[in-house]
């Protein structure tokens, strides 16, 4: 995709969380509804579900999926770990690992 007409700056920021999102953006693209939980219930472990939480809804904040999944602000992993009843947020560092 040519990108000729972004700045250093915007070609940077592309594709990656610019900031921390604030608490409604939190609520309008990481809220999970039924179909997501559904589909997020389909995966074996708690950091599974997790990185498949982020993935969804990551996919939904910036328009695309990340290279590392995990390169997200930590609220956000907070947030959905909050909905999805997860107590340790930090499972979600398995989620990428090869076992």
């Amino acid at each position: 995709m040519p990108v000729e007409f972004l700045t250093d700056e915007q070609a940077a920021a592309y594709g990656a969380f610019a900031e921390v999102p604030m608490r409604s953006e939190l609520e309008r693209f990481f809220y999970l509804d039924d179909v997501g939980r559904d589909l997020i219930a389909l995966r074996r472990t708690k950091s599974h579900q997790l990185g498949f939480a982020l993935q969804l809804t990551t996919v939904r904040y910036i328009g695309l999926f990340l290279e590392d999944p995990l390169n997200v602000p930590w609220p956000v992993v907070e947030y959905l770990a909050e909905q999805l009843r997860i107590e340790d947020p930090s499972c979600v560092k398995d989620c990428i690992r090869r076992k």
